[in-house]
């Protein structure tokens, strides 16, 4: 089985381990008011991932716009003329 970093598996338990780092970091070393900003930014990038996945799984990925090389292109049909 091939293991590959460049995937969004990889990349979000990269960010969740480093998050756990950070809180662990704030959470002993932190005044409160830090704890809780640091808290709140984490609770903005939890939500900005939870909605990009869910978007990763709802809406199909894009087409390539390149031409099949069966089509013609536009660039072809002046060739021809």
């Amino acid at each position: 089985m091939k293991f590959s970093l460049r995937t969004y598996a990889a990349y979000s338990i990269g960010c969740l381990f480093v998050w756990a780092v950070m809180l662990a970091v704030v959470e002993s070393t932190g005044s409160t008011s830090k704890r809780h900003t640091v808290l709140l930014v984490f609770l903005g990038w939890a939500i900005g991932w939870v909605s990009a996945t869910i978007a990763r799984v709802v809406y199909p990925p894009f087409r390539s716009k390149r031409p099949s090389d069966s089509e013609p292109t536009s660039s072809d049909s002046y060739a021809t003329k």
